[in-house]
C-alpha cells in the first residue's frame, strides 16, 4: 500500500519505488494508492488552496490510470483500516518531519504493527532530510549561511529512477470520492500536477533563470520560477531541480533559495514549537495591538485597502492568484507587524490558508524573519518602507496597476504615491489608514521597551531607502 502525502507525483518518488518493488517481491505486484482528506484541516483552507489540491489529485489519479483511492478521515484510524481491508503487508510513504506529522505517523505505525503490518518511510520532500546537516558538535544550525555551506558539502542523491516493473494498482472501487471543488470565481488557479510542474521548470530553465539573481526581486517581471506551489505539494522534488542546475550566478541564487526551504525545515524539525511560537521568546513581550480597531486594520490589510499601493497590490495578488511575489511578501509582512503593530501569527495564519504554496516551516519562519524574532532574522528595527520598496522594485508601477484598477489612470512610478496626484482617489482607492513615518517611530519605541537582550541599533533605519512622508491629498477628488 502506498500513502501519498506531500509527494503527488510518480517520478523521482522513492516511496513509490519501494512500494512497487515490495509488491512484486510478494509476487502479485498489487499496490493500493491512497490519499487522505482530513476533515479537521480541509474546511480552514481558502477556496483556491482547496481547488488546487483537488486539481493536483486529479492529475495524479490520471497518472495512475484512474486508480487513486480517496478516503476521508483521521489518518491514525483510516490508514490501518485500509491496510487490513486489502491485506497489505506494508504501508509505504515519504517521511514527514513536522511535529504533528511525526506524532501521527508514530500512532499509525503502532496500530499497524499490532496487526502485523510494517510501516515503511522512504525518502522525504527535501534534497537533504532534516537532521542530517549538523555542526561538528552535533547541534543544528541557527544561521542560514553556515547551514548552506554544510548542506552543499553534504550533497544529495540523484533523482530516483522509476520502478523496473509497473505495479498493478487496485482498490479504486472503494474510493470515497473527491471533496466538492469550491467556487473559485475571481481566483486564477494555475495548472496543477506533475506534468505542469515539469513544464514550468523547463520554461524557467529556458530563460528566466539566467537573470534570476537580479529579476527575482522585481514583481513587475516574470523573473521567478513559480515552482514553490509544486514543491509544497510534492509535484516535483527539489532533487529534480538541483540535478539541472549549473554554476552561473542565476543558478547559484536559485539553488540558495531551495536551501532556504531546507534550512527552515531543519529549524522547524529541531524546534517544532516555532511553527506557532517565537524562536526568540523575548519578542513575545512586545506590545501588540488587539481589539476592534486592530481587527479593522487587519481586515483592511487582508483585503488590500490600506492606502499603500505596493502593499495592497500584494494582498490582492494573494486573493486572486493564491500566490504573492516574495519581495512583496516581506513588505506586506513588515507593514502588518510594524505599521499596524499586529502580531506575526495572525498574518502567518492568513497566508497559510490562502497561499497555494503555504508551507508551515517556510511560512512561519519567513514571518519570524521579518518580525525580527526568528533565525537569521532581519532586525526588528529594519522597517520596510512600503513606498520606497515599490518605487525601487516596481519602478514603472506596472505591478500595482495590474492588481489595483482604481489606480490604473496614474502613469509610471507616480502610482506609488497617489496622494501627490490630483484626482488619484476618484475611482474609489482609499487614502492611507496610517502614517508610515509615525508608525515606524512607534514600532521602534515599542522595541526599546523590551527587556535587556534585544539588540537595538544606534541609528535605526527604515531599510536602505529614503523615507517619504505620506501627505493627505489636498484635492482628493481632483476638484
Amino acid at each position: 500500500m502506498l500513502w501519498f502525502r506531500r509527494d503527488l507525483r510518480i517520478h523521482d518518488n522513492p516511496a513509490l519505488v519501494e512500494a512497487v518493488e515490495g509488491a512484486w517481491a510478494d509476487g502479485d505486484g498489487n499496490v493500493v494508492a491512497v490519499v487522505l482528506i482530513d476533515p479537521n484541516l480541509w474546511p480552514g483552507w481558502g477556496p483556491g488552496k482547496q481547488a488546487y489540491l483537488i486539481d493536483s489529485l486529479r492529475s495524479l489519479d490520471e497518472s495512475l490510470g484512474g486508480n487513486l483511492v480517496i478516503r476521508h478521515g483521521k489518518a491514525q484510524d483510516v490508514i490501518p483500516a485500509i491496510a487490513k481491508e486489502f491485506g497489505a503487508s506494508a504501508v509505504h510513504c515519504a517521511a514527514d518531519y513536522t511535529g504533528n506529522g511525526i506524532a501521527r505517523d508514530n500512532e499509525a505505525a503502532s496500530r499497524l504493527s499490532a496487526s502485523g503490518i510494517e510501516f515503511v518511510k522512504t525518502g522525504s520532500g527535501y534534497a537533504v532530510a532534516p537532521g542530517r546537516v549538523a555542526k561538528d558538535d552535533g547541534t543544528y544550525y541557527k544561521v542560514y549561511t553556515p547551514f548552506y555551506k554544510r548542506w552543499m558539502i553534504h550533497g544529495w542523491r540523484a533523482p530516483a529512477a522509476d520502478p523496473a516493473k509497473a505495479p498493478n494498482w487496485i482498490g479504486v472501487d472503494t474510493c470515497d470520492g473527491y471533496p466538492e471543488r469550491p467556487d473559485t470565481a475571481g481566483v486564477e488557479i494555475p495548472r496543477a500536477g506533475e506534468a505542469a510542474a515539469l513544464e514550468l521548470f523547463e520554461t524557467f530553465l529556458a530563460g528566466p533563470i539566467d537573470t534570476y539573481d537580479e529579476d527575482r526581486n522585481r514583481p513587475d517581471l516574470a523573473g521567478t520560477s513559480r515552482l514553490s506551489i509544486a514543491l509544497k505539494w510534492g509535484e516535483i522534488h527539489p532533487r529534480t531541480l538541483l540535478a539541472r542546475l549549473g554554476d552561473s550566478k542565476g543558478h547559484e541564487v536559485f539553488r540558495k533559495e531551495i536551501a532556504w526551504r531546507e534550512f527552515y525545515a531543519e529549524v522547524s524539525y529541531q524546534r517544532p514549537d516555532t511553527f506557532t511560537d517565537y524562536f526568540n521568546p523575548l519578542y513575545a513581550q512586545m506590545q501588540y495591538d488587539t481589539g476592534k480597531e486592530a481587527d479593522e486594520k487587519f481586515a483592511a490589510w487582508c483585503e488590500g485597502r490600506t492606502g499603500y499601493p505596493f502593499v495592497d497590490a500584494g494582498m490582492r495578488q494573494l486573493r486572486t492568484e493564491g500566490w504573492m511575489h516574495n519581495r512583496v511578501r516581506m513588505v506586506v509582512a513588515s507593514f502588518l507587524l510594524k505599521d499596524l503593530h499586529i502580531e506575526w501569527q495572525r498574518g502567518a495564519n492568513y497566508f497559510f490558508d490562502w497561499l497555494l504554496d503555504g508551507d508551515l516551516a517556510s511560512n512561519s519562519h519567513g514571518w519570524q524573519w521579518t518580525a525580527g524574532c526568528g533565525t537569521d532574522a532581519s532586525p526588528y528595527y529594519r522597517v520596510f518602507n512600503p513606498i520606497g520598496q515599490g518605487i525601487k522594485f516596481d519602478p514603472n508601477g506596472e505591478y500595482v496597476r495590474k492588481y489595483i484598477p482604481e489606480l490604473a489612470h496614474i502613469p509610471g512610478g507616480a502610482v506609488h504615491e497617489p496622494w501627490n496626484v490630483p484626482g488619484a482617489f476618484d475611482h474609489g482607492y482609499p487614502e492611507p489608514i496610517v502614517d508610515h513615518a509615525a508608525e515606524r517611530l512607534e514600532a521602534l519605541d515599542r522595541l526599546s521597551k523590551l527587556p535587556k537582550g534585544v539588540q537595538v541599533a544606534q541609528n535605526p533605519h527604515d531599510d536602505d531607502l529614503k523615507i517619504r512622508p505620506v501627505k493627505k491629498a489636498a484635492n482628493p477628488k481632483g476638484k
